[in-house]
């Protein structure tokens, strides 16, 4: 059975200001790029910039739940914060030796 064909690329349309259509075409085209190149160029950054932002947000919600966890004496979380403290109190001292 032959592949189904997906389109390489698809058309985004919009609308924008013409002074600023105008001045951002002669900004690409200083830069000898094609302004589409550029608005991917953007799109792509954007949307990595937003999944950068959901990734740190996460980690801090996962971080604030081991601190939680890790202050109640007894805990798991406690008990390898002490071991983890611990040994990089060591490894400093080893480190501030002469």
């Amino acid at each position: 059975m032959p592949a189904t064909r997906q389109p390489k690329d698809e058309t985004f349309n919009f609308r924008v200001d013409p002074a600023l259509k105008t001045a951002f075409t002669a900004a690409a085209e200083a830069e000898d790029r094609p302004a589409a190149q550029v608005l991917r160029d953007f799109m792509r950054t954007y949307v990595r910039a937003r999944e950068d932002d959901a990734f740190a947000r996460e980690a801090r919600r996962q971080s604030r739940l081991i601190a939680e966890a890790a202050a109640t004496p007894g805990s798991d979380e406690a008990t390898l914060t002490a071991e983890l403290d611990a040994h990089a109190d060591a490894l400093l001292s080893d480190l501030e030796r002469p």
